[in-house]
């Protein structure tokens, strides 16, 4: 329902090693959780408040290729305008990915840059925090497909499964 779209964009990456902040034990017991530090692949992601994204996944590095790539599918399936809000990295900003915008205009995409070092603002970091601190669990680790897996999991059940009260993150007590 509403006017446009609004879809927060970022990507991040995924390893064998687990993010593992802290833990809780009962005194005198231990535990291990095994690890390797080879990389699975990475994610771009597209996330929108309502409770649905899109996910791209690939073993190799994101870059503006990529990004094109993943902008030119999503501008041809849209029916009606979109705003996709992404940071500065590099690949996000590239001269290549200028020259595409007003293409993606004619498209009804529109590219919505936040101001440098503020990733606080892209609701996107908080479903990675998600992800890699608290959705995915240890026996996610035990082999490249498992954790695949799991982030695919997650993101097939983002919304019903898996949920963001995005409140949480902007609503303060004066």
């Amino acid at each position: 329902m509403g006017w446009i779209d609004l879809l927060f964009g970022d990507e991040t990456g995924f390893s064998l090693e687990p993010n593992i902040p802290y833990g809780w034990l009962p005194i005198g017991k231990q535990t291990s959780i095994s690890s390797q530090h080879k990389h699975v692949g990475n994610v771009f992601g597209l996330l929108s408040i309502k409770g649905n994204g899109h996910m791209h996944w690939t073993k190799k590095n994101i870059d503006s290729r990529f990004i094109i790539q993943q902008l030119d599918q999503l501008s041809d399936s849209l029916n009606k305008p979109t705003v996709v809000v992404l940071d500065n990295a590099p690949w996000h900003t590239s001269k290549a990915v200028r020259l595409k915008i007003t293409e993606w205009k004619n498209k009804n995409l529109y590219l919505f840059y936040l101001p440098p070092y503020s990733p606080h603002l892209n609701l996107i970091e908080i479903l990675w925090r998600k992800i890699k601190y608290e959705w995915i669990e240890p026996k996610d680790f035990e082999s490249s497909q498992a954790l695949k897996n799991a982030i695919l999991n997650i993101f097939n059940n983002y919304g019903k499964l898996f949920n963001i009260n995005f409140s949480k993150n902007f609503l303060f007590k004066s």
